[in-house]
């Protein structure tokens, strides 16, 4: 009986100190270190999030640093939408979307942020839906009503821009070795960047076009690829074709008219101002001599146009050799090469010599003649 009363005790102290230590059953089939290993669920369902495709975020600056956030009412209209993403919280999986984000707030995944302007820009009826600056609010809480959150991790870097990463340098080097490609890779280059560069100026000057047209007609402000320009516009919203709404008011119909009249004194002056026919093909036959030197240059070119440079630096030193040992050329000839005069002396012994033979036929002509006559 004494035995068994002390086993007792040896038990009841065991589980008292197992509850002091952390509450660690002995009977867990995970064992301690497993668990610390284990990555926490709250961080995995973000990181889970934030790769969905169907929650709408943008980017922005906060504090010098461009991160992505999104709005509190497309959090919890995600949520609702996709409530099979709650079962990687396990047992927390019954929380509301509040709840779930307030734990992300807690964890540091998530971060509350305020837009920096918070006046209205004149003209304009309403703040920017998708604010470029942010700054952190003081208040960490979740809220729907015009409430911004950041992801305060780094996204999981993906396979192609591992590989990117990887042949970058390939291709810087590949773009420094141009000049010694072939003469067909360069034109195949040379016509992709300027087929590249007339498509984007083509679309620039088309969208400028149309919104200029609805603005003077219409006096609506529409511009198609309203993200071609920006800065901080992902690679889906670079692309994205139809404008959004207009947010704006309408302008007066004598800034309209004023805009028009500019419009149409620009094209005038552009119209008289314009090069001629003659400037056209001075301006044409220079930029071709230019592509064609970068076409046309080969390391055998380059090679021997130096072997040219420096051959009447020798002929210079020639020449000033047989000044100093007595012999001066005539005069108006200083600049001429010993190689030249030597061309020259040879071409007048080659004619002294042509005339020669012709007086010595003619005076066998005339012997032959003399002969016949006698």
């Amino acid at each position: 009986m004494k035995k068994a009363g002390g086993a007792e005790k040896k038990r009841v102290r065991r589980s008292s100190g197992a509850i002091q230590n952390g509450g660690r059953d002995s009977n867990s089939d995970t064992p301690p270190r497993k668990q610390a290993i284990q990555k926490d669920v709250f961080q995995l369902f973000a990181e889970k999030v934030r790769d969905h495709k169907d929650l709408v975020s943008r980017w922005a600056v906060l504090q010098e640093t461009r991160v992505e956030y999104f709005r509190g009412k497309d959090f919890v209209r995600f949520l609702r939408n996709h409530p099979e993403l709650k079962d990687i919280l396990e047992s927390d999986r019954n929380l509301e979307a509040e709840d779930i984000a307030d734990v992300l707030l807690g964890k540091n995944l998530l971060v509350r942020c305020d837009r920096v302007v918070k006046t209205l820009r004149p003209g304009k009826k309403k703040l920017s839906t998708w604010p470029a600056h942010l700054e952190i609010f003081p208040d960490q809480v979740f809220s729907e009503n015009d409430a911004f959150f950041a992801w305060t991790f780094v996204k999981r870097r993906p396979l192609w821009q591992t590989l990117l990463s990887f042949f970058w340098p390939v291709v810087t080097l590949a773009i420094c070795l141009f000049p010694v490609y072939p003469h067909r890779c360069k034109l195949l280059i040379l016509y992709s960047c300027l087929g590249v560069l007339l498509l984007f100026l083509s679309l620039l000057v088309l969208r400028g076009a149309i919104f200029g047209a609805l603005y003077i007609i219409l006096g609506k402000r529409v511009w198609f690829f309203p993200n071609i320009l920006a800065e901080e516009a992902t690679l889906r919203e670079l692309f994205r074709f139809w404008p959004k709404k207009d947010e704006e008011e309408r302008p007066k119909w004598t800034t309209r008219v004023f805009y028009a009249a500019v419009g149409v004194l620009v094209i005038l002056l552009l119209r008289h101002h314009a090069p001629d026919e003659a400037a056209r093909a001075r301006y044409q036959k220079r930029v071709s001599n230019i592509i064609d030197d970068v076409l046309e240059w080969s390391p055998r070119l380059a090679l021997s146009g130096m072997m040219e440079n420096l051959q009447p630096v020798v002929n210079a030193t020639e020449a000033s050799n047989a000044t100093e040992e007595g012999v001066t050329p005539p005069d108006g000839m200083g600049a001429e090469t010993i190689t030249e005069q030597h061309e020259a002396e040879v071409s007048e012994n080659l004619e002294n010599s042509d005339e020669n033979l012709d007086n010595s036929e003619e005076n066998l002509d005339n012997s032959g003649e003399q002969k016949h006559d006698i």
